[in-house]
């Protein structure tokens, strides 16, 4: 089978429903406000949504405590105007895809009811369960200081159920086959509706169910093989998108060795060291994590990003490192989450719009796939009053109407952000739509400039020596065609001695401005960066490098 890698030059858009647009008047997104906006979406150049869970819920998590796999949340709409929302967007061409969350279910969902009301119960062994409490029953939360353990006890079952997240939310049993079996009825169920694949939710939970008494399961990567194959039996050119913040020595194991298991992941990894680098201009440790996260099957791919809907993970950087972070873009204890994260926007991090622009530009440079987080076009901000990750959960600034034209309603599922720089009132889409220097425009501008430079999403890379510390230059080179991206991290200026060794490179052709470089009488390109400054070139005869694609 010969597979369509579509997401090599993908644009994904990050959203959530609830928060996005409400059309019915009832202060909760819904499918109908999301189609509503798709001509918003086609216009900024996003040809990939990817939506958040939006299944029925009791809505304790964020909707990732599902209690049926197989419709609607009534919130939302129904599933007639899921299917309508899926012709619109096609038409448009753009793609969805949607959250498979299976690690775990509500603790209402039909599933755990029957397998709480006895031990002959058909889907008893659907979760896991231990007579007696284990001895690690408050260890490895994944949300210190708010959860306080990872087996709770259920008196209707006699016995404990163990539950990476919330206690409401207990983990599905993945070494039992009808378990895997009905995760792939829920993902033949969506793609038979048109969705062009699935992100994964805490796939190294999925691959490594946690007995009692077992501190560390052996993965059962041949998991992810089993969806794959199913997957692309149904729909040859449906993909994974995985959640596994791991090791680099381990993300090999979720591509597989032949690319044969997720599509593609987040680049957790490279993500810390970008922010790292933000905050103290050191790239030594980017560059670092961007060979160790290197992948070398065809079919495998990063996706790269900046912030979503959890808080910024840190976990990976050593404690100087982390402290560093905090101190550039949290220095405040409520801007802090879970003892590893920050749980502020972007906008409100950097507060500056060079390095806004500058991180914006990297993050689209990087080898692999750019996901963006819906209102990141306009730098929206965060309400560090709302609790945990909800802070950065606030509903889409449209216009500077009442509600900012999110919603008629008087009260809203979450509350706008109505004070300060980032209100509503200064920060929407009617207004930076208008205003030709906004960075909504901006960011128009990238997309269109990365979905023209398909060698990164294609292409091999490698990082080029500058004279300056500060400065990021990375090199790609596809079917002849060459770029050379720049990044300066330092708040001054530099001029940058460029040593391209290709003769066929003795010019470069400025993408974003009017400008030309030619090498110099020392063979060199001297190239100059503002403080932030970023610069993307192609290298060669333009005209040459057309007529070869």
């Amino acid at each position: 089978m010969i597979e369509d890698l579509w997401y090599k030059n993908a644009i994904i858009y990050s959203l959530d429903l609830e928060t996005f647009m409400d059309m019915n008047g009832d202060g909760i997104g819904d499918f109908e406000g999301l189609t509503r906006r798709l001509d918003y979406l086609h216009a900024l150049g996003v040809d990939t949504v990817w939506l958040a869970p939006f299944q029925p819920t009791p809505n304790k998590d964020n909707g990732y405590d599902i209690k049926d796999y197989y419709g609607v949340d009534p919130r939302h709409g129904s599933s007639g105007n899921f299917v309508e929302f899926m012709h619109q967007a096609k038409k448009r061409g753009i793609k969805v895809i949607i959250d498979l969350v299976v690690n775990h279910t509500s603790d209402e969902h039909l599933w755990f009811q029957d397998a709480r009301s006895s031990e002959d119960a058909k889907h008893r062994d659907w979760y896991v369960w231990s007579e007696k409490r284990p001895e690690d029953w408050d260890e490895g939360m994944v949300f210190p200081g708010v959860q306080e353990s990872t087996w709770t006890y259920d008196r209707k079952a006699q016995a404990y159920y163990h539950h990476h997240f919330y206690k409401f939310q207990p983990d599905l049993n993945m070494d039992n086959p009808e378990v895997r079996a009905e995760i792939r009825r829920i993902m033949g169920y969506w793609l038979e509706l048109g969705v062009a694949g699935f992100r994964v939710d805490a796939v190294p939970f999925l691959v490594a169910t946690k007995k009692a008494g077992e501190a560390n399961p052996e993965p059962q990567f041949d998991y992810l093989r089993e969806f794959r194959r199913f997957l692309q039996w149904r729909r040859g050119d449906a993909i994974l998108l995985g959640e596994a913040n791991v090791e680099p020595n381990e993300n090999k194991e979720y591509f597989g060795e032949d690319g044969d298991c997720i599509h593609m992941l987040f680049n957790f990894y490279v993500n810390q060291y970008v922010f790292y680098a933000l905050a103290t201009a050191e790239i030594d440790p980017l560059i670092e994590a961007l060979e160790a996260t290197r992948v070398t099957a065809h079919t495998s791919q990063w996706a790269h990003f900046l912030r979503n809907h959890d808080e910024l993970d840190l976990g990976r950087l050593t404690d100087e490192q982390r402290q560093k972070v905090f101190a550039r873009f949290a220095p405040k204890e409520d801007m802090q989450l879970y003892e590893r994260g920050i749980r502020r926007r972007l906008a409100t991090m950097l507060g500056n719009r060079q390095q806004i622009e500058l991180a914006y530009s990297l993050m689209f440079s990087l080898p692999g796939t750019p996901v963006i987080r819906y209102g990141d076009e306009i730098n929206m901000g965060d309400n560090l009053e709302l609790e945990e990750r909800n802070a950065v959960r606030t509903p889409m600034q449209w216009t500077s109407d009442p509600q900012a034209g999110f919603s008629t309603a008087a009260k809203l599922i979450h509350p706008i952000i109505d004070k300060g720089p980032y209100a509503y009132t200064h920060v929407n889409v009617d207004t930076e739509r208008r205003t030709p220097d906004s960075i909504l425009n901006w960011m128009t501008a990238l997309i269109r400039l990365r979905q023209e430079c398909v060698e990164i999403g294609w292409g091999d890379w490698q990082i080029l020596k500058t004279n300056k510390a500060s400065v990021l230059c990375m090199h790609y080179n596809w079917q002849g065609s060459s770029l050379v991206i720049l990044h300066n991290f330092e708040e001054k200026a530099h001029e940058v001695t460029l040593d391209l060794k290709h003769k066929e490179e003795v010019k470069l052709i400025d993408l974003m401005v009017n400008l030309e470089s030619e090498v110099g009488s020392d063979g060199k390109h001297h190239l100059k960066l503002e403080a932030y400054g970023y610069r993307w070139f192609r290298a060669g005869d333009l005209c040459h490098l057309f007529q070869k694609r």
